[in-house]
């Protein structure tokens, strides 16, 4: 069975933050989205994955950090 694609509200829900956290990861730190017309849709295991991969310390968090 093919994997459902979810809202950002869901993907929210799923990765414990809020909505607009999601939207400013989509602009700043490369968060894995598909744009379908207005609305931004995700796959659960392309983002769990960029998560596992050090997707939400990109490159704004390492330079404060430094």
């Amino acid at each position: 069975m093919a994997e459902p694609w979810l809202s950002a509200d869901g993907i929210a829900a799923h990765l414990g933050i809020t909505k607009d956290t999601v939207y400013t990861w989509i602009s700043d730190k490369r968060m894995p989205a598909h744009k379908v017309g207005r609305l931004w849709k995700f796959q659960a295991s392309e983002v769990d994955e960029w998560v596992r991969s050090g997707g939400t310390a990109a490159s704004s968090d390492v330079e404060k950090s430094s």
